[in-house]
């Protein structure tokens, strides 16, 4: 009999086991992966940022795991001597028509207490010689890191304090009872006091496991990337990105410097038509069928028609593509996009066609579900853990009070 079981060996699942045993350190912490490797999907196919809170609407849970995880993913690179780099972030505004969009980020990020800086196209030109644009935002705080790393070191950490991490373990049922809950996996079955859910992709179908049906779905969105050739790898020194459309949940086609010195192009957003479809003929007739007999998702389609059909024609064009990236850096060419593994993001839609944007939980008496995690889970994996943890906590103190 465990303590508490976690489902999902990325980012958020691994913070969640470490910080239970540093809270309580005879806690019996079991962490089931389905894959043979932690960090498979979303933790590992992903642009490496360390966001610092830029986009997020004060006081929401996004806002707040943001800023302290940026400080906290840092603090804990350091300590674990995992090489992270601080090079801040650019907003571009490409025209005198994305001005006002990038007046109320400016506005927003001062309201989220981060440090920012309005730049005029002639100070934008002097810090980023590439790129163009009538004006920008300079965020200091945004970085890059390797999340795999990061999840590498809070594996060790876990398993030193005596957590117990089963790898290539996939669960196939659960079941709640009053006193414990059962996780049926591949490898066996096994009991816990409590379990805790952090399962990406498949998070809804964790829900339905226990004969919970959840008021939303999860939609996989693709995101495709491109890797720049190595001589344009100096092209721009900071994460430079567009003004994001406020319509859509995604950030845009963005530059990013990567740890290992590339630079990728991207991600677009393209519903996937397999939960884990990370090229574009991946196809599950299972998972689409799910997701379009989901009225929300049908109404989510609806709306986006224009903006969806955007991004079908840049991912099935690369000429497409490069023009997003070349309003804002134009002597980048065709021949400079070489390519780059794809990421998928789990993107929890509701009945109404809302794409959820803040983090959602659905809790049981013994069970608590991370049902959207967003970005930016990574940065904010661990105060998410710490937020997870003191939910656990207060629901034993009302248990036993």
């Amino acid at each position: 009999m465990y303590d508490t079981i976690i489902i999902g060996g990325g980012i958020v699942g691994l913070a969640t086991a470490r910080e239970l045993l540093r809270r309580r350190p005879a806690e019996r912490v079991l962490v089931v992966e389905k894959e043979a490797e932690l960090a498979a999907h979303q933790t590992g196919h992903n642009s490496g940022v360390i966001h610092a809170g830029v986009y997020y609407a004060p006081g929401s849970l996004k806002a707040r795991f943001c800023t302290a995880g940026n400080a906290a993913t840092r603090e804990f690179c350091a300590a674990h001597d995992i090489p992270f780099d601080i090079r801040g972030k650019l907003l571009v505004a490409t025209d005198h028509g994305e001005r006002p969009g990038l007046a109320r980020l400016f506005e927003r990020i001062g309201e989220n207490g981060i440090e920012r800086q309005w730049l005029d196209s002639k100070a934008l030109a002097e810090r980023e010689p590439a790129v163009r644009g009538v004006a920008g935002v300079f965020v200091p705080s945004s970085g890059i890191v390797d999340y795999r790393a990061v999840c590498a070191a809070l594996a060790v950490e876990l398993e030193a304090a005596g957590g117990t991490i089963r790898r290539s373990c996939a669960v196939t049922g659960l079941a709640e009872y009053a006193s414990e809950v059962i996780v049926e996996t591949t490898d066996g079955s096994f009991h816990a006091r409590k379990l805790v859910a952090c399962a990406g992709l498949m998070a809804d179908r964790l829900v339905r496991m226990l004969d919970i049906e959840p008021d939303f779905i999860i939609c996989p969105f693709r995101g495709e990337y491109y890797r720049l050739a190595a001589h344009r790898h100096d092209i721009v020194r900071h994460l430079i990105y567009p003004v994001p459309d406020p319509a859509m949940p995604f950030l845009g086609v963005h530059l990013t410097p990567m740890i290992d010195g590339s630079i990728t192009v991207g991600p677009n957003a393209v519903l996937a038509t397999a939960r884990e479809g990370y090229r574009k003929r991946d196809f599950n007739a299972r998972d689409l069928a799910e997701m379009l007999a989901f009225a929300g998702v049908r109404r989510m389609l609806g709306r986006h028609v224009r903006p969806g059909l955007v991004e079908l024609k840049n991912a099935l064009s690369r000429r497409g593509y490069l023009e997003q990236v070349r309003r804002y850096c134009p002597e980048l060419t065709l021949a400079d996009l070489e390519p780059h593994p794809a990421g998928v993001r789990a993107q929890a839609v509701a009945r109404d066609g809302t794409l959820i944007g803040d983090f959602r939980f659905i809790d049981t008496p013994r069970s608590l579900h991370v049902c959207n995690a967003p970005s930016p889970a990574a940065t904010s994996a661990l105060p998410i853990a710490g937020h997870i943890v003191d939910r656990l906590v207060e629901r034993q103190a009302r248990h036993e009070a």
